[in-house]
């Protein structure tokens, strides 16, 4: 069972060991895994749900916001969102041995470069539950083993789903180890775990700035940070406004506690007067707390007053809430120059009925997605049809956006010769 009690340094070197064997096995037997794993998830429904209840009766015991509780929350329909999930990454093809390119030398010599698996990948996680299965189906399917720790908020929840995920896969024929879950050390444990030199190949946080930190002071082991998302939508001048009013109300309110919700509303100086007003109504209608700067609050109209004051850290701050800022640019340019200079480089939009505004705000700002007349909420590894995601990186090396089965994976080169020797 995944939740024996082991050390962190013995269950890195089971996966370790599990690595070299799941990199050899065909695909049929991890697809095999795969089904075994959303049939479980499927029948044990009842179990997974009643664990989590568990989990959330003692979560509302603190002094979390909703927006946290809802991360932490699982129901029939997200249980659900992980079966189709896992569904979709079996039926993807199989990263393993793909060859990515390839030519033959004047000497003869035949070259290619060929996907392999990572080998061990940890990933460290806050609140989400459906992280378990999601990231395990992806390492099964990428050929890594998967060490997993989760939140102690939803410790029954995790060990719950890493127990099914594991019996599964065992029964399907993945070794012992492949997918192991540490838990309950603390601190302490999270750095032993990213301190696995030699044995575990790549650690991927997700949570907040807070895990950011706490990992970017102790890990040794590579690390590709799933970050935080201060995302922008920009309104430009000519903008659909029925458009921009249905993406905004989409970002901002679908579920506003995700790294891809937007936190600031750009608007253009000549769409501002017309748009804003019914835009920003709306959104106190939602519940949306407001923080405008003074030409944003000069457009509101009759709801100026109803407006806070931002301040020059709201533009740097992900609320993960029900709040936006809200600030008017005079052009793409200063558009992109503000979300250049607050974003977090996670997602970004632009609503816009001008082609060349869009291609201004594509090449010019810095980030992992960029939207054109779409919302920041489709980042995301299931959206984008990987199936599911380890987490969205913000950084330009290995992995940009979703984390899906291809960025689990390096290359190796395979040369092929007749005798050739180097002169």
């Amino acid at each position: 069972m995944a939740t024996t009690t082991i050390s962190v340094a013995e269950r890195c070197a089971a996966a370790n060991q599990a690595s070299r064997t799941l990199a050899t096995l065909p695909s049929g037997i991890k697809d095999a895994a795969l089904e075994a794993i959303a049939a479980a998830v499927q029948d044990r429904a009842d179990e997974i749900l009643e664990a989590n209840a568990r989990d959330l009766e003692s979560a509302r015991e603190g002094d979390y916001p909703p927006a946290f509780l809802d991360k932490l929350t699982l129901d029939q329909s997200r249980v659900q969102a992980m079966v189709a999930g896992v569904h979709t990454i079996r039926t993807l093809p199989d990263p393993v041995g793909e060859v990515t390119d390839g030519w033959r030398l004047p000497n003869g010599l035949d070259v290619r470069k060929v996907r392999v698996p990572l080998g061990v990948v940890a990933v460290v996680y806050e609140a989400r539950p459906n992280v378990t299965i999601d990231c395990t189906a992806l390492a099964v399917k990428s050929g890594n083993a998967i060490v997993l720790r989760g939140s102690s908020q939803v410790a029954q929840s995790n060990a719950v789903l890493a127990a099914i995920a594991t019996e599964a896969a065992l029964g399907a024929g993945i070794p012992e180890g492949a997918i192991g879950l540490v838990a309950g050390g603390g601190r302490e444990e999270m750095a032993e775990l990213a301190t696995q030199d030699g044995v575990v190949d790549l650690i991927v946080p997700r949570g907040g700035e807070g895990l950011k930190a706490a990992l970017e002071e102790v890990a040794t082991v590579p690390v590709i940070y799933a970050a935080s998302g201060n995302c922008h939508v920009y309104v430009d001048a000519g903008a659909d406004f029925d458009m921009a009013h249905d993406i905004v109300i989409n970002a901002k309110t679908q579920r506003p506690g995700v790294c891809n919700s937007v936190e600031t509303l750009l608007v253009h100086r000549d769409a501002a007067p017309a748009f804003l007003p019914r835009m920003l109504g709306s959104l106190r209608e939602a519940g949306v707390e407001l923080r405008a700067d003074a030409r944003a609050k000069a457009a509101a109209g009759a709801l100026a007053d109803s407006l806070l004051d931002a301040v020059d850290e709201d533009w740097d701050t992900e609320f993960l809430a029900m709040i936006l800022a809200v600030g008017v640019v005079d052009s793409v340019q200063d558009a992109v120059e503000h979300v250049n200079r607050h974003g977090s480089g996670h997602s970004e939009a632009i609503v816009t009925s001008s082609v060349a505004s869009a291609q201004a705000f594509e090449r010019g700002v810095d980030a992992a997605a960029v939207y054109v007349n779409a919302s920041t909420r489709f980042t995301d590894g299931f959206e984008f049809g990987m199936g599911a995601e380890i987490g969205n990186s913000t950084q330009k090396l290995h992995a940009r956006g979703p984390i899906g089965m291809r960025e689990l994976c390096t290359y190796k080169y395979v040369v092929e010769g007749s005798g050739q020797v180097r002169p």
